[in-house]
């Protein structure tokens, strides 16, 4: 093992508390950091702060050689907030800009994080590794096949090293389950079934347009989006039911199942895609993507079923969500709680017998797999190597165009086909829909 990966990992050791108490305060990573030498020393800059972007520069912060020098949001209320938090942390507090692309001016920042709306991600993903930045992006990793396409692109041509927030594929349980079904102990899988059931999720009250909030730059906030008034239901978190900004439970939800379910199949893009679902629970809502949905991909030898509810829990296998590799011998079934085998039977001198052993459920070991995946990129980035990462931004843009695909199903109505050889459908309306579609005087960017 190299001297500065061993590096690292102790330093997530000491952030995961594993090795020292878990609260740390400013003054222990100050003792701390001050014998990292400068070259080791990675500053980040977080663009779009309230969620996962905090979420994702909290769990990097846990590394001590990572340092939050500066802010980018749209919000001052949500820049100062943050600027205490990383003050409570790490003692220093970064600077603020309302424009990340002033942000990405400055030579000193190594990596940012994206964190904003999923129709920014393009944008800003592509401005970062253009200005020579390493980027650690927010799933899904755009709002439209085309921007998914362009900004593996990006990466392709600047070298850059681009990990996306699916975090799931450095969870431990999802490691084993992938191994088991690779194994072929399962049998012929003829169905994936991946799911995600919210029962915390009640509907989005109706709220009339008004004025945004003091403080916020609300234009900068639509960038490429259309414009609109400002509407409280479009803004901060629950931008996700909204066709402008993203694409519902589908790609926010949908793009960490699919991505197990694919990559455990070895498989990257459809045959078919069809859609049927809507706004069944709450009809009347502010809401636009449905709160309801089965979507079946076809992939050579098997099928894939994406499912999901909103308002209610009853997921598959008395689960919230998770993916179930169903085959001829057992069914794996995996989530963020554990993995489990559930083995068929068959008669065996009149008695039922299993015809795998059965794997009781195995929870999660070790530290949490969002820690695990910013260990992962920090590694990837001090070594400069793409390669290493557990969810580049080529695996990350598999995941996001298959559930696109899943919503332009929905949206035609129609069972859509993929002509791989094209990276097209073979429905016209359907293709209208890859597109990305800019307004306000932005535009695509040129890659």
């Amino acid at each position: 093992m190299s001297s500065r990966r061993k590096f690292l990992q102790n330093t997530m050791l000491l952030g995961a508390g594993l090795s020292m108490p878990s609260i740390l305060t400013a003054a222990d990573f100050g003792t701390f950091t001050r014998k990292i030498k400068p070259s080791d020393q990675l500053n980040y800059g977080v663009i779009g702060c309230k969620g996962m972007g905090w979420s994702n520069m909290n769990a990097h912060l846990k590394i001590p050689n990572v340092n939050c020098v500066a802010l980018a949001d749209v919000d001052q209320a949500v820049l100062d907030q943050r600027t205490e938090d990383v003050f409570k942390l790490r003692g220093t507090r970064p600077k603020q800009y309302k424009d990340y692309r002033k942000m990405l001016e400055d030579p000193d920042i190594d990596v940012v994080i994206i964190g904003t709306p999923d129709h920014w991600h393009c944008l800003n993903m592509v401005d970062a590794v253009s200005a020579g930045k390493h980027v650690y992006v927010e799933k899904p990793i755009a709002n439209t096949i085309e921007e998914c396409q362009l900004m593996v692109k990006a990466q392709e041509r600047y070298g850059k090293v681009v990990q996306v927030g699916q975090w799931q594929r450095s969870g431990s349980q999802y490691d084993q389950a992938i191994q088991y079904v690779k194994s072929g102990k399962l049998g012929q899988i003829r169905l994936v079934k991946c799911w995600a059931y919210q029962g915390w999720m009640k509907p989005v009250p109706v709220l009339p347009n008004g004025p945004a909030p003091t403080g916020v730059d609300y234009d900068m906030w639509l960038g490429p989006a259309p414009k609109r008034p400002f509407n409280p239901n479009r803004f901060h978190f629950n931008f996700r039911w909204f066709w402008d900004y993203a694409g519902g439970l589908m790609t926010d939800w949908g793009v960490h199942e699919i991505d197990i379910a694919l990559y455990a199949m070895g498989v990257s893009a459809p045959k078919s895609v069809m859609a049927s679902g809507g706004k069944f629970a709450y009809p009347d809502d502010a809401s636009e993507t449905p709160d309801t949905l089965q979507t079946v991909y076809e992939y050579d030898g098997f099928n894939m079923l994406w499912e999901h509810a909103t308002g209610i829990d009853g997921g598959n296998y008395g689960t919230t969500e998770g993916i179930a590799f169903i085959g001829n011998n057992a069914t794996l079934v995996v989530n963020r709680g554990g993995w489990k085998v559930i083995p068929e039977t068959e008669n065996v001198d009149g008695q039922r017998v299993p015809k795998v052993e059965e794997v009781p459920h195995t929870r999660p070991s070790g530290p949490s797999a969002l820690d695990l995946h910013a260990v992962n990129f920090v590694e990837s980035v001090m070594a400069n190597d793409p390669s290493q990462l557990k969810c580049a931004i080529q695996t990350g843009s598999v995941a996001a165009i298959n559930a696109q695909m899943g919503n332009i199903a929905y949206k035609t109505g129609k069972k859509v086909y993929w002509d791989a050889t094209k990276n097209l459908f073979t429905d016209i309306e359907a293709n209208q829909l890859i597109k990305a579609n800019y307004h306000n005087g932005w535009k695509l960017p040129v890659v």
